[in-house]
C-alpha cells in the first residue's frame, strides 16, 4: 500500500494544521502489510523523525511493542516537546468532510465553565441537534444523563460524555425555566461566518464587523461576499471577531490576508512558513494578493480569547506590520506552528512540521498574542450584539484612539440591509481535534 500526503490546502487549527501535496513533501513508503498495527507504528515513528518539526528532540530508540496503536505511539512522540499539543492522528473520511465541507457529526455546541459546576453555551448552530432542542447562547446545562458538570469533571471528564451518541441534557434557559431532553448526535453542517455588520461611528469612520467561526473551505465564498458589501460601503476599519476560532485552513486564512492588505500590501510578504532543517527546501514565503473584493483599511481590531488559535493568529501576526492592528478580549491560545496532513490506511496523520512568522520574522507566540483592550465574554449577550462589551471595547477604541475605562457598552448604530443573520456555531467535533475546549 502507498502512503501519500493528502491533498489538502495548508492548514492551521488548534488541533492541527497541514500542507497540500503541493508542498514537495514525500512521506515515508513502507510494503504491501501497511494496515496492520506493527506498520502503521513504524509508519508514525517514521514520519515523525523525519519531517516533525522538533524531530532533533525524539529519542534515538523507541520500542514500539510497547505501544498498543499508532495514535500512543504518537502521544509518546509528543510527550518530548512539551510546546506540542497539536500532533494528532484522525480518520481521514471525517478530516476532509470537515475542512471540506464543514460537516461533523455531534450535537453542534460549544460550551465553557464559568465555573466549577457552571457548565454554559457558547454557540448552537442553527442546522444541529442541539438547535433543535431549543438550546441558546447562555443557557446553563446542570445535567447531563442526570449527573452534575462537578461529578462530571470530578471523574470521567466532559469529553467523555459529549463524545456519547446520545445524551440527557437538563438544561436552565435564561428566562429560569428548566427542562430535559434526550438530543443524539447528528450531522453538523457548520455556516463559517454567520454574522457581519456595517456600522458608521461619528467623525466618518467606517467599520466592517464580521465573526469568523472557523477556517474552512466554505468560508471563502462567503468572505468574497462580505467583502464586496465593505467595498461598497467604503469601510475604513474592520473588527474580526476570532473569540473562538481554533484555527483552520491556511489558504482560507491567506485569503483573509489578501482581502484585508492586498491593497495596502500588494507582493508584500504576509508570511513565511518555516520546516526543520532536514526540509528546509520546502520553506515557502506568502505574498499579499490584491483581489476584486480587496479592500483597504487603515485599522484592524482583533477579538480574541483563549480559544482563539492557529490560523487566527496567522492572520492578526500576517497583517501587524501593515495595518494599525489591535487585539481586544483576552490572550489568545499561541499557536504558532502548523501540520502536515499524511494519509495511511483510513486514517491521517498530522505531525506539527512547521512555523509562521511574518514580514518581520515574528512568531513564536506560544503564549498568546497580548492584548491591547481587556474585555469580558459575557455568555448572556450575543455575539456582535450593540452591548456585546467585545464589540463595544473595539469601537471604542477605533474612535477615540484609546480603551474604555472602565469598559462599558455603547449604542451602535448599524446600516440597514447589511446583516447575514444570527450568530450561529457548533460544538462536540471530536475531541482530537480540539484543543482547551476549542479548534
Amino acid at each position: 500500500m502507498r502512503f501519500a500526503i493528502v491533498a489538502l490546502a495548508v492548514l492551521l487549527g488548534a488541533g492541527g494544521c497541514s500542507l497540500s501535496d503541493d508542498s514537495g513533501y514525500m512521506p515515508p513508503q513502507v510494503g504491501t502489510d501497511a494496515c496492520k498495527i506493527d506498520a502503521q507504528k513504524q509508519f508514525v515513528l517514521d514520519a515523525m523523525r523525519d519531517v516533525y518539526y522538533w524531530n532533533d528532540l525524539l529519542p534515538a530508540s523507541v520500542d514500539l511493542n510497547a505501544f498498543a496503536t499508532p495514535e500512543s505511539l504518537l502521544e509518546y512522540l509528543k510527550s518530548f516537546q512539551p510546546l506540542d499539543d497539536f500532533s494528532y492522528i484522525d480518520l481521514a473520511v471525517a478530516d476532509a468532510q470537515f475542512f471540506g465541507q464543514g460537516q461533523y457529526e455531534g450535537f453542534g455546541f460549544s460550551s465553557r465553565l464559568e465555573a466549577a459546576d457552571d457548565l454554559r453555551f457558547l454557540r448552537v448552530f442553527a442546522s444541529s441537534p442541539a438547535a433543535a432542542a431549543g438550546f441558546e447562547r447562555g443557557d446553563r446545562i446542570l445535567m447531563l444523563n442526570d449527573r452534575t458538570i462537578a461529578d462530571i469533571e470530578a471523574n470521567e471528564g466532559l469529553d467523555f460524555f459529549f463524545a456519547m451518541p446520545t445524551l440527557d441534557f437538563t438544561i436552565r434557559h435564561r428566562d429560569d425555566s428548566e427542562d430535559t431532553i434526550t438530543v443524539s448526535q447528528g450531522l453538523v453542517t457548520i455556516d463559517p461566518l454567520p454574522r457581519w455588520r456595517v456600522i458608521d461611528l461619528p467623525g466618518g469612520t467606517t467599520v466592517g464587523y464580521l465573526d469568523l467561526v472557523t477556517f474552512i473551505g466554505t468560508a471563502d465564498a462567503a468572505l468574497a461576499e462580505v467583502f464586496t458589501q465593505f467595498q461598497q460601503a467604503n469601510v475604513t476599519d474592520v473588527v474580526l471577531d476570532l473569540r473562538y476560532n481554533g484555527g483552520g485552513l491556511v489558504s482560507t486564512a491567506e485569503n483573509v490576508g489578501h482581502l484585508l492588505g492586498g491593497v495596502v500590501a500588494e507582493n508584500l510578504v504576509f508570511s513565511k512558513t518555516l520546516f526543520n532543517s532536514t526540509h528546509s527546501a520546502l520553506n515557502r514565503t506568502t505574498l499579499f494578493r490584491r483581489y476584486l473584493e480587496s479592500i483597504n483599511p487603515s485599522s484592524l481590531v482583533v477579538i480574541t480569547t483563549d480559544r482563539t488559535a492557529s490560523a487566527s493568529e496567522l492572520v492578526t501576526n500576517g497583517m501587524e506590520p501593515y495595518l494599525n492592528v489591535s487585539v481586544v478580549g483576552s490572550v489568545s491560545r499561541g499557536k504558532p506552528v502548523g501540520q502536515l496532513g499524511i494519509e495511511f490506511c483510513d486514517k491521517i496523520l498530522r505531525p506539527t512540521a512547521f512555523e509562521t512568522v511574518n514580514a518581520n520574522d515574528e512568531g513564536g507566540y506560544y503564549d498568546g498574542l497580548p492584548v491591547d483592550c481587556p474585555a469580558a465574554d459575557d455568555v448572556l449577550i450575543p455575539i456582535g450584539d450593540d452591548t456585546d462589551p467585545n464589540l463595544a471595547t473595539a469601537l471604542f477604541l477605533l474612535e477615540n484612539g484609546a480603551c474604555p475605562t472602565p469598559p462599558a457598552a455603547v449604542n451602535v448604530p448599524q446600516k440597514p440591509g447589511l446583516e447575514s443573520g444570527d450568530p450561529r456555531s457548533y460544538r462536540n467535533a471530536p475531541a482530537r481535534r480540539q484543543l482547551a475546549g476549542a479548534w
